[in-house]
């Protein structure tokens, strides 16, 4: 997927400078409050974050939208579906 095809990100959550199991916590905290349909991005400096959230995402049935490096972070994307 490209950056262009993004949807509108609803939730923001800065999880940077958290360490494991934080950013994913703080994922699951953010879907519990989050209406089917919305766009969660979460933002980590935590490296374990790229392959963690993912994983927990199919698990949970959701859809990863993507997960993109940035600047000192990555920023993973996730669409609650359920």
């Amino acid at each position: 997927m490209t950056e262009t095809a993004i949807p509108p990100i609803d939730v923001t959550l800065d999880a940077r400078g958290s360490f494991c199991p934080g950013p994913l916590m703080e994922l699951i905290r953010g879907m519990r409050e989050a209406e089917v349909g919305d766009v969660i991005a979460v933002l980590s400096s935590d490296k374990g974050s790229k392959a963690d959230i993912p994983k927990w995402v199919e698990k949970a049935g959701h859809n990863l939208i993507g997960v993109f490096t940035r600047e000192g972070h990555d920023e993973i994307i996730v669409e609650k579906v359920r």
